[in-house]
Parts: C-alpha cells; structure tokens; sequence
C-alpha cells in the first residue's frame, strides 16, 4: 500500500480549493503576508554598512546581493510562472517561504564563516528565487477572486511589497543594535530572527489562502446572471461569461505584439522610477544644500510610503477608468514631472519632494496595475504565468535605471560639475524613457476572440512545458 506524505497532500492543489462559504476577503490578508515579508528587500541597504565593515570590502561588492536578488526575482517569476500557475498558491507561497527564509540562513552562514561568496548564494540567489516565486504566487488567484475589482485586489497585496520595507528597515535596525555593540557583530542573530518571522508569517499566509471551486463568481455576478435568465431577450443576448474564455495559453501570450508593448510600458515606467529610487539620498542633498542625511533619511521613507500607498490607490483607480488611462496618467504625467524638475526642481525643497512623491506613487501604481492590465488582454487563467514573463522587464529596468543615473553622474562630476548639475541630464533622458513607455501604451489593443483558447475546464487553463 502507497503511503502518502501529509505535507505533501496538504499542499496538493485539490487540497487548496475554497469550501462553500469561504470569504474571498481572506485571500488579501494571504498575500499580504507574503508581500509584506519579501518586501524586506527594499530596506537591505539597512544592513549594507555594517557588511562592508564585516567583511572589509568595497560598498560595490556588497551591493551586488541586491542585484543578484532582483535579477533573480525577474527570472524566477519567468520561469516559474507556469508552475505556479499549475501547482496552485499555497504550494508556492510554501516553496517561496522555504527559500525566502533559507536564503537569511544561507547568508547567515557566510558571514558567521567571512565566505562573502555563501551571502551571494543565500540572499542574493535563493532569497531572490524566493521573491520572484513569492511575488507572483497570489496575483493569479486574487485576480480569480476579484474578476469584478481587480486592480483593487492585486493593489491591497502589492502594496505590501512597496511597504515592506517601513517595517523591515526600524525592525532591522532595532534587531543590529540589541544583539550587538557593533551592527556588523549583530548580523548573524538578525539574519537568523528576520529568516524566522518571515518563515512564520509567510506560511500562515500559504496555508489561509485557497482557490475559487471551478464556475464560482461573485455574489453581485450570480445575482444579475439570476436576474437576465427570467429575461429570454436577456438570455439571447447576452455575451459568453469568463469561465468560457479560459485565456490565451502562454507561449501564444509572449509571441503577441501586445506582451511585448506592456512589456516596454513596464520597463519604462520602472526604471524611471527606480533611477529615483536608489539616488534617492545622495540626489535631494545634492539638489539643496541645507539637507543633511538625516533630512535625506526622512525622503527615502516620504518615497516609500509614496511608493506603497500608490500601489493601492492608483491600481484601484484602474479599476474605474481603466488600466489604459491610468497608465497615461504614469507615464504621460510622469514624464511632465521629471520635466518640471529638471527645470524648476531645484527652486523649492518642497516642490522637489512633491513632484517626486507622485512619481515614486506611479512607479508603484505600475506594478499593481499591471496583473489586472494582462488579465484585460490575455484572461484570467494563464495570468500568473504571464505575468511572471513579464517581469523580466523589472529585472533589466532594475539594472538600467540605476546605471543611467550613476553613470552620467560620474561622467559629471569628472567635468567638474556638482550639486544639482550632477542629475540634470539624468531627469531629461528618464523624460525620453517615459516618452517611450507612452507611446507603447497607446499602441496596444485588445486581441481578437480568435486569439483566446476556448475549450473549457482547468486541464486547458494552463499550458504545459
């Protein structure tokens, strides 16, 4: 007799599917909790000083594990998009747990051992790995549970990873100063309490969150269905429902020219973002001179915050005008923005922050919105999958921003230039960047029935490898 292994059917895809009356308002928190843990990411540079001192090397050689992480998070949402898709949420949001946790522990290791080598490994690959796989594990079953508010569903988790780091950044400093005297003697412990509370926290999320049973919509959906059968008029006319429409399989997907327009919108808007981003602290002390790096501080958490709350509320916004607009309103506006404070940035302290504020809410704006934007043109069920392809285009925009903006600065500053001259030219090229993503938005259109597979049931929602 096969003996079956009970985590293993526990985290079986069947084992996921919600019983009658399970409230879909659960599935938010779920995915919260693993966004919110993988949103540690962007408060490492709270640990990048005392791990230069750990290891006396160069603040370079230190930055790459951020670099490894976010590539990876690119790559393992492409590549693992069809899995996720086909195994369910909580298998991945498990496996993401698993190596988001692992990763702090890896990278423990190395620095208990001085092998700089084993925190690439850890932190950089298998926490990146953790990432990509934890960031995509949600979108697809949200956007399953919220067919009728999408942008509003996907926006309440993402914000998470943009506020990730408002929790992480005190906690990781608190964490440094009461293991140790030195910060660089306390990153042991704290990499171990940070791997462990996220462990907790991300399968308390694996194991609420459930699929939809197959056919199940919203009450408001059955209730107007209920309403136009008593209507024969209504009944003939009225249009095909979602579950007949599974979507387009994924590698018919990333051959349209609709992927690859949403792709270079994505990009775009992100590395005009992050190029703000990691300047962030160098770039406001070098436009004022009376800011000093505690003032500096302030900004970058004004510009997180920016970054979370414009997750919730421009994806919702989406959800009324739609995702088209609002991403005009991203890059059309934004790049008016950058313009301005190119111009006029330098005039004011406050009008600087501002205009900045607003951008860093429409970087994050655009990757809540983005899942709800290719389950517009692609349908709900291969959406997961799709949108792990996607996010390569973070990956390289997570490279390119920054380097435009440090490498013109260098360039800058070996002609003799200084303070706000150091990024004038920097604001000009992200406003060419927003042109760009622009108009690729407006060259996208809806793809034709013909395009979507129609044959119903799950055995074709996903497409095998």
């Amino acid at each position: 007799m096969t003996r079956t292994n009970p985590l293993a059917s526990l985290l079986d895809h069947r084992r996921s599917v919600a019983p009658p009356g399970y409230s879909r308002w659960l599935i938010p928190p779920a995915a919260l909790a693993v966004h919110l843990s993988i949103g540690q990411v962007y408060a490492f540079s709270v640990f990048r000083n005392p791990l230069v001192e750990r290891f006396d090397t160069s603040l370079t050689a230190i930055g790459v594990i951020f670099s490894i992480a976010i590539v990876m998070l690119g790559l393992s949402a492409a590549f693992g998009g069809t899995w996720v898709e086909r195994n369910g949420p909580r298998k991945a949001m498990f496996v993401a747990g698993l190596c988001w946790s692992g990763g702090f522990a890896v990278a423990a290791l190395g620095v208990a051992t001085g092998q700089l080598w084993l925190v690439y490994l850890g932190y950089g690959f298998l926490g990146g790995i953790g990432l990509g796989i934890g960031y995509i594990s949600p979108v697809s079953t949200l956007i399953k549970w919220f067919p009728d508010r999408p942008g509003l569903a996907t926006g309440i988790a993402i914000m998470g990873f943009g506020g990730g780091a408002l929790i992480a950044s005190p906690l990781s400093a608190e964490l440094l100063a009461r293991y140790a005297d030195a910060p660089a003697d306390a990153i042991v412990p704290a990499f171990l309490t940070l791997g462990t509370v996220y462990f907790v926290v991300m399968m308390m999320g694996a194991f609420t969150v459930r699929v939809p049973p197959a056919g199940w919509r919203p009450e408001r959906e059955r209730s107007a269905a209920a309403r136009s059968e008593e209507s024969p008029a209504a009944r003939a006319d009225a249009a095909p429902q979602a579950p007949d429409l599974p979507g387009v399989p994924v590698r018919r997907a990333v051959r349209t020219p609709q992927f690859w327009l949403l792709w270079t919108v994505l990009f775009c808007n992100v590395t005009a973002g992050i190029g703000i981003l990691e300047q962030a602290s160098p770039m406001v002390q070098e436009f004022f001179t009376g800011v000093g790096p505690a003032e500096a501080a302030g900004y970058v958490g004004f510009l997180s915050l920016c970054n979370m709350l414009g997750r919730i509320l421009w994806s919702s916004t989406s959800d009324v005008i739609g995702r088209k607009r609002v991403y005009i309103g991203y890059l059309g506006l934004g790049g008016l923005l950058y313009l301005l404070i190119a111009v006029a940035g330098t005039g004011s302290v406050v009008l600087f922050v501002a205009l900045t504020g607003v951008i860093l809410s429409f970087y994050g704006g655009g990757f809540a919105t983005v899942p709800a934007y290719l389950k517009d043109l692609f349908g709900t069920f291969n959406v997961g999958a799709i949108h792990g392809r996607l996010l390569t285009a973070w990956s390289l925009a997570g490279i390119a921003g920054p380097m435009v903006v440090n490498v013109i600065a260098d360039v800058q500053l070996a002609a003799g230039r200084d303070g706000a001259a150091l990024y004038g030219l920097s604001l000009y090229v992200m406003v060419g960047v927003m042109a760009v993503g622009f108009c690729a938005n407006m060259l996208i259109r809806p793809l034709p029935d013909q395009a979507r597979d129609r044959a119903p049931g799950p055995e074709r929602a996903v497409e095998r490898d």
